[in-house]
């Protein structure tokens, strides 16, 4: 068994999420309800995270993540995971900073859209996953296409993804009006799939909400977390 470290709280909603559902996903590909896998959590300050990238600070941002992945270097991790999409903005810039591999969760989503023959995918998550080009840049090596809701959408979705769901508050309305954007993007911009590009989004939106496929990054995740810790 390969030792997992989680770089956590980015935020914590979803951190709790992350540990529930790689235990219960090594347990599903183990078939031992009895077994459990062994790994290091270091849980870190996700406004701290929103604060940099407000502030343009993405070398800032790099030291404190690449720091946090060291200290699980230290506890003897032998590869490492950041549980937010906003984090893998500056991905690349922390993996050269860091002797353990790290499994990109942007990485492992283009891969599931492949799998899903999607070309065309519509993205929510944080106004700084909406407004930069990271997942672009991933998808469009890959010839797909991402889209991304309107400003005035994009605001919307990231206040209420800041002042509820990070919060843990799944409200009927929030959902709701989630959902309509997905709808007018599927007439409008012609999405085939909508990429839950926030770790929170699938505290809101479940798989029967939509009649298009959904790419539940955290789900996605998981699912190479396990098969990287169950690796030979």
């Amino acid at each position: 068994m390969k030792k997992l470290g989680m770089i956590g709280g980015t935020g914590p909603e979803a951190t709790v999420d992350y540990y529930q559902s790689i235990i219960a996903k090594y347990q599903e590909k183990t078939g031992d309800p009895e077994s459990l896998p062994e790994f290091l959590i270091h849980s870190i300050n996700m406004y701290k995270i929103f604060g940099l990238l407000e502030n343009n600070q993405t070398e800032e941002l790099t030291d404190y993540l690449a720091e946090a992945v060291g200290v699980l270097e230290k506890g003897g991790a032998e590869f490492a995971v950041l549980t937010a999409n906003t984090a893998h903005i500056v991905f690349e810039a922390v993996q050269q900073r860091t002797k353990i591999p790290l499994i990109s969760i942007v990485e492992e989503s283009v891969q599931a859209a492949d799998d899903m023959k999607l070309g065309k995918v519509g993205l929510l998550g944080t106004k700084f996953t909406m407004e930069n080009d990271f997942f672009q840049q991933v998808f469009n090596g890959r010839q797909k296409e991402i889209v991304v809701p309107t400003q005035q959408e994009q605001e919307f979705i990231h206040q209420k993804i800041v002042e509820e769901l990070e919060k843990g508050v799944a409200k009927d309305d929030t959902k709701e009006a989630f959902l309509k954007i997905v709808s007018r993007m599927v007439e409008e911009d012609g999405i085939e799939g909508v990429i839950l590009g926030c770790t929170e989004l699938p505290m809101l939106i479940k798989p029967e909400d939509s009649a298009i496929p959904q790419l539940n990054t955290t789900e996605i995740h998981v699912e190479a977390i396990v098969a990287a810790i169950l690796e030979q």
